[in-house]
C-alpha cells in the first residue's frame, strides 16, 4: 500500500461496512476479552439418517446475543449410502464451512484495503475413504485424508496483492484452522 493509499479514509467496500470493521478490530484490540465467544448449534434426528440442525444465540462481546430468526440446515446420506438424500451430507456442510470462511475472510481484508472485488469463487473437494466410517478398517481414518482448497479471485488489484488476500484469509480462517490443527470435541450423553 501507497502512503496515499494509507492516509485516504476507509470507505464500505464490496458489501462490507469497513469503517465499523475497522473499528471493532480496535475496540477487540484494547479489549481482548471482547474477543470470547461461544456459537452453538442445537441437532435433532428426523428420520433414518436425516437430521436437522438449528442455531440461534451466542455470546460475544461480552454479552448474549438472540437472531431475530433460527437458522437451520438439514443434513441426510445420499440413497447409496443408506439414506433418503434429502439434504447434503454433514461432511459437505463441513467443505462448506471451510469455503464460506475462506471466502468471507477475502471479502473483508480486500475491502480494509480498499480493493474491489469482482469475483471470488472458493472450491472445496475432500476425499474420504469409507473402510474406517463403516468398522470395516480401523486403520482408516474416519474423515477427510485431504482436502482441497481453489480459489478463482477478480479484483482492481495486480494478480499477486490478490494472491496475497487470499493467503493472508486463510491464514486467518477459524475453519481451516479448526481443520489444520484439529479441536478438542467433548461428547458428554444425558
Amino acid at each position: 500500500m501507497t502512503t496515499a493509499t494509507l492516509d485516504r479514509p476507509k470507505v464500505a467496500m464490496n458489501g462490507v461496512d469497513v469503517p465499523t470493521f475497522l473499528t471493532t478490530i480496535g475496540v477487540v484490540g484494547e479489549n481482548p476479552e471482547a474477543a470470547k465467544f461461544q456459537f452453538r448449534a442445537k441437532g435433532e434426528w428426523i428420520n433414518g439418517t436425516h437430521g436437522r440442525a438449528t442455531m440461534n444465540g451466542f455470546f460475544g462481546a461480552g454479552a448474549e446475543h438472540n437472531r431475530d430468526e433460527d437458522f437451520m440446515v438439514e443434513a441426510d446420506h445420499p440413497a447409496v449410502l443408506c439414506g433418503g438424500d434429502n439434504a447434503a451430507t454433514p461432511v459437505e456442510y463441513l467443505l462448506s464451512a471451510l469455503a464460506a470462511c475462506i471466502t468471507a475472510g477475502i471479502c473483508n481484508i480486500a475491502s480494509a484495503r480498499q480493493i474491489k472485488l469482482t469475483s471470488v469463487d472458493t472450491t472445496i473437494e475432500g476425499d474420504i475413504d469409507l473402510l474406517g466410517l463403516l468398522g470395516l478398517n480401523d486403520g482408516v481414518r474416519n474423515g477427510f485424508n485431504t482436502i482441497r482448497a481453489k480459489v478463482q479471485i477478480e479484483g482492481d488489484a495486480p494478480a499477486e496483492k490478490l494472491a496475497r488476500i487470499v493467503e493472508q484469509s486463510v491464514a486467518r480462517s477459524a475453519v481451516f484452522d479448526m481443520l489444520k490443527n484439529g479441536t478438542d470435541v467433548e461428547v458428554s450423553i444425558a
